[in-house]
């Protein structure tokens, strides 16, 4: 792509974000992302090639729909109260406005757009719309997070992480693997928005950490298939070791930083008495710590010395900073998880 074109998009998502970030009022909400949508959809079909172009056309048609569903609600909810404010909602639009939004992110059962639209896109551009793109509808369900119906809100969490969990495991695909882990996530921050938002903002951070340092890695070694990433081992033994500790991270095991959320996450549960959701959400959980840990096992199986003479290539991987950076705030985070939640 053209530089000139590739900053313009680029600054493009960055002026939707901030004007969602920054606005009170529904109507510049919309408007921020409905150019977040058009500033992605020329980065995804870059390279032309069919598939790009049917996940172009999915993604453009599943957040038309979802913003053409917030300009009404929002549109109905003014004429109703009288004020475009965004934390003023009346009853019946607040559903209509969470249910567009989570549409938006990709939760379940809203969330069949999501792995194919990854699946067709390029890793740079996948790495946005994991991260980038749902920084404004996840701010938008922050704000309004004392209005949603908590019945809501638990059942598309559960309902997210189930199927972030049982659609990974069968998955040959990275880029579908990362993006059922994003519905699982995701089904998390729902989960408990109702009960501390502050605690899902956290999540939600450390969220786009872990995900960014997994597509940053799986750039510098240029992997879409689990096939391809377990014979990487002779070009970038550092960067491999580092991917599977990213996806144990990922998955949640201790000491790493994905530990963290999850036991806030459980902790938080259980000082609002629900014990019963916690212990489901534990369970459910286990699926996707299952294929996790299979994605692990099967680059173990691949390292030297099982590994053939004749696959071995030259060391000729160039690892940039900020791959470095972000895999280390990935895997070294959970000691400070007090101080990040006392600033937020």
């Amino acid at each position: 792509m053209n530089p000139t074109a590739l900053m313009i998009m680029l600054l493009s998502l960055a002026i939707g974000t901030t004007m969602t970030l920054m606005s009170h009022h529904w109507l510049l909400a919309w408007i921020g992302l409905e150019i977040n949508t058009l500033a992605i959809i020329p980065l995804m079909t870059k390279t032309p090639h069919p598939r790009a172009i049917e996940a172009a056309t999915k993604y453009f048609l599943t957040q038309a729909s979802a913003s053409a569903l917030i300009l009404f609600s929002a549109t109905m909810n003014a004429w109703k109260t009288g004020e475009w404010s965004i934390t003023l909602l009346s009853d019946p639009y607040t559903i209509t406005l969470s249910m567009a939004l989570m549409m938006k992110l990709g939760l379940a059962p809203l969330h069949f757009w999501l792995p194919e639209v990854i699946q067709g896109i390029p890793l740079s551009t996948g790495l946005i719309l994991s991260t980038w793109q749902k920084i404004a509808p996840m701010t938008l369900l922050l704000q309004i997070s004392h209005l949603t119906d908590l019945k809501l809100l638990i059942t598309m969490g559960l309902t997210s992480i189930l199927i972030g969990g049982w659609g990974g495991i069968n998955q040959t695909q990275l880029r579908k693997i990362m993006a059922f882990s994003s519905i699982g996530h995701l089904g998390w921050m729902v989960l408990i928005l109702k009960f501390n938002p502050q605690l899902t903002l956290f999540n939600f951070l450390l969220y786009i950490t872990m995900t960014a340092a997994m597509f940053f890695s799986l750039m510098s070694i240029s992997s879409t298939k689990i096939s391809e990433i377990s014979s990487s081992w002779p070009k970038s033994p550092i960067l491999v070791t580092t991917i599977m500790l990213v996806l144990l991270s990922l998955a949640g095991l201790p000491p790493l930083t994905g530990f963290s959320p999850k036991l806030l996450i459980i902790l938080e549960l259980a000082k609002q008495n629900t014990l019963l959701l916690a212990s489901v959400t534990m369970l459910a959980s286990l699926l996707a710590l299952f294929f996790y840990l299979r994605l692990t096992y099967v680059m173990i199986l691949t390292l030297p010395p099982h590994i053939p003479p004749s696959s071995t290539h030259w060391r000729t991987t160039k690892n940039s900073p900020l791959t470095a950076t972000m895999t280390t705030l990935a895997l070294l985070i959970f000691p400070l998880s007090p101080t990040f939640l006392l600033i937020i």
